[in-house]
Parts: structure tokens; C-alpha cells; sequence
């Protein structure tokens, strides 16, 4: 019996299921267009700098913008793996307890420590969030985070995780094509921009990434 399609890529039918080489193509189209961004305020600071040296200062800030152009899009990537707010009540707790049953001890310890279910998969390791996902792939240099929601909007956030893990194991490469790609880069860049907790569990995916 061969892999199920998730239900859900008849709502995006005109993207091409994704695979590694469509996955390696995204990854080096985003870093092309990132570079496009950069090039232009880069070289004018260096035209500046060069034909008038008095406006260094305005050099200066062309090069801030170059910094942050690929800053806020890694910011918008660790926003998929930010938490989102939540209560601890009765329904929680219950939720909490079936995504306990779907993953073993030392991914349950990682998800309390840090708010990330860790997942290996055939296109590298996954760190689950409660509204997005973040792919290391293998050698743990590029990340690639994705966006994606869970239908059920009042879901306990726990829930939400063990919704989105169960679709990554029912259809990898349908879980990813299915997902809007908010951030593809380097693990380092994404890394400063997570909130501390959430590096714990970024941590743990690049070792286990790096040793594949």
C-alpha cells in the first residue's frame, strides 16, 4: 500500500508536488532573491563611499538596509515557531497527554523544554510548532520554515502540534507542499532571531541533522 496524499494539496493543485531537487531549487531561488535585494543598497555605499567620501553616513545606512533585508525575513521565519498564547486548563492538559502518546520520551522532554515536537523525515529533520514547522535539512546548514495552519482555529495548542505531525508522517512532501514557505537560509541567521526557548529545540535538530 503506497503513501496517502493528504486531502489538502487539491486546495493548492497548482504546485508541483515537492521532492529534494524542488526543495534544493526553492532553497538557491531564495537566496538568489535575497542577493538581488542586497546587491543594489551594497553597491550604492560603495559608489557613495568612492565618488563622495562626505556621505559616509548615508553609505552607512545603505548598508543597515543590506543587513536587515535578510534579518526580517528570518525573523518571519521564527515567527512559525513562536508560541502562541494559550491557557492550562482541563482541555489542554488532555491535549497534551494524546501528543504524549504520539511521540516518545526524549521528543516529550524536547517539547517541554522547548515548545518544538522533533521529527526525522525523508527531506532531513522537522521541528513541529503550533503554526508552522522548520525543515533542517541534512548537514544542518539550511533551514527552510514553513507556515501552515491547522483548520480549527480554538484547538489546545498541543492539539495543534500533534495535528500537523500526524499530516508530516501521513505525506512528508505533501506536508511541505502544502505549507507556504515563510524563510529558507541559513540555521545560524535563523537562530538569532528565535526566542531562547525556541533554540533548545533548534539546537537538538542541527545535531541530529549534522550527524546524518
Amino acid at each position: 500500500m503506497g503513501p496517502v496524499a493528504l486531502p489538502e494539496l487539491s486546495a493548492v493543485y497548482w504546485r508541483p508536488r515537492l521532492d529534494v531537487r524542488s526543495l534544493v531549487r526553492a532553497g538557491r531561488l531564495w537566496t538568489l532573491s535575497t542577493v538581488a535585494q542586497v546587491v543594489p543598497f551594497v553597491g550604492f555605499a560603495i559608489f557613495l563611499a568612492v565618488a563622495a567620501p562626505v556621505t559616509l553616513p548615508v553609505s552607512l545606512i545603505a548598508l543597515v538596509h543590506a543587513w536587515m533585508i535578510p534579518e526580517l525575513y528570518a525573523a518571519r521565519g521564527a515567527g512559525v515557531v513562536r508560541p502562541r498564547p494559550g491557557t492550562v486548563d482541563a482541555a489542554e492538559s488532555r491535549a497534551l497527554g494524546m501528543l504524549a502518546d504520539l511521540i516518545d520520551r526524549r521528543a516529550y522532554e524536547l517539547h517541554q523544554r522547548s515548545g518544538l515536537v522533533l521529527e526525522r523525515g525523508a527531506l532531513g529533520v522537522w521541528l513541529i510548532a503550533q503554526a508552522g514547522a522548520v525543515l533542517i535539512r541534512p548537514g544542518g546548514r539550511r533551514v527552510h520554515c514553513y507556515c501552515v495552519a491547522v483548520r480549527e482555529r480554538d484547538l489546545p495548542g498541543p492539539d495543534r502540534v500533534a495535528h500537523l505531525l500526524l499530516a508530516l508522517r501521513c505525506d512528508e512532501a505533501g506536508f511541505a507542499t502544502v505549507a507556504n514557505l515563510a524563510f529558507s537560509g541559513a540555521a545560524w541567521r535563523l537562530r538569532r532571531r528565535l526566542p531562547k526557548r525556541a533554540r533548545v529545540g533548534l539546537d537538538a535538530g542541527l545535531g541530529l541533522a549534522r550527524s546524518r
